[in-house]
């Protein structure tokens, strides 16, 4: 079995494997591999995108999903003795927590796949999601050149682990003080569009808002990308504030389509976590 903790534990031809598993299971393959198996899953009450596809997608492979909230985990009980029981019953189990540590050590101690559905530092489902959906649509997406809007967090932050992964150039453009190491930075969307081809958004703390001001990704600014190029802002986005309502109601906003794939690729994760 593996674990899904960070990507940058994986190889290319790893998220590849994922894919070609997302591609069969789009064809049908796979239906009930979960009969009789149970995810225990950890969400908090307001996820919505990556809850519903995940509780979907066991119920579709045939598995049983047993959801708790995720401050269950941050209760006085060791996590080593909460794995050391649900290793009894769980065949998979699926954590959305802040706190990577906490998955680190359930992984330790865990018998079963031990997958990570956000932290505050990274978000690898979502990833694999987005470059699933961009594989669909452009020859070579490790081609591409990307621009991520936003804030060092974990949506920015997962990007750069799937540029380390995959080996695509990502750039930033964010307000001064919020930069990611060891990527090119930008403070003004004007200078950092010219040259891309996939533009990724984070939305933005009100305290940041304006100073983030001069990193609002436009229609305008679009245009001024590389012919061809989309705009795939993470979930949830704010209009009039990271992006503009403009540029979300025009073509090049490819939001909706791509999340569709997040159902088949965490079906996909959790066939390969347990085949593996």
């Amino acid at each position: 079995m593996k674990n899904l903790i960070r990507l940058t534990d994986y190889k290319a031809k790893d998220v590849y494997e994922i894919f070609d598993i997302a591609d069969e299971i789009i064809q049908g393959k796979y239906k009930d591999i979960l009969n009789g198996k149970t995810v225990v899953l950890f969400f908090p009450n307001s996820s919505i995108r990556t809850r519903v596809t995940f509780e979907k997608g066991i119920r579709l492979l045939g598995g049983q999903a047993v959801l708790f909230p995720s401050d269950t985990l941050d209760k006085r009980e060791n996590s080593k003795d909460v794995i050391g029981y649900l290793n009894n019953w769980a065949d998979v189990i699926v954590v959305r927590h802040k706190d990577i540590t906490m998955l680190e050590t359930m992984s330790q101690y865990s018998k079963v796949p031990v997958i990570n559905a956000l932290t505050a530092i990274n978000h690898p489902c979502e990833m694999l999601a987005d470059m699933y959906a961009l594989s669909k649509i452009r020859k070579d997406f490790t081609k591409d050149k990307y621009l991520f809007c936003g804030l060092k967090g974990n949506i920015g932050l997962a990007w750069k682990e799937a540029a380390d992964v995959m080996g695509f150039e990502l750039s930033q453009c964010c307000a001064d003080g919020y930069e990611m190491e060891g990527v090119p930075v930008y403070h003004n969307i004007v200078d950092a569009i010219i040259g891309k081809d996939i533009v990724c958004t984070d939305s933005l703390p009100s305290d940041v808002l304006e100073k983030s001001s001069g990193c609002q990704v436009t229609k305008a600014v679009m245009e001024k990308a590389n012919k061809g190029a989309v705009l795939n802002p993470c979930p949830p986005f704010y209009r009039g504030e990271e992006v503009s309502g403009d540029v979300i109601d025009s073509e090049y906003f490819v939001g909706y389509e791509f999340k569709k794939y997040l159902l088949e690729i965490q079906q996909a994760v959790i066939i390969y976590c347990m085949i593996h």
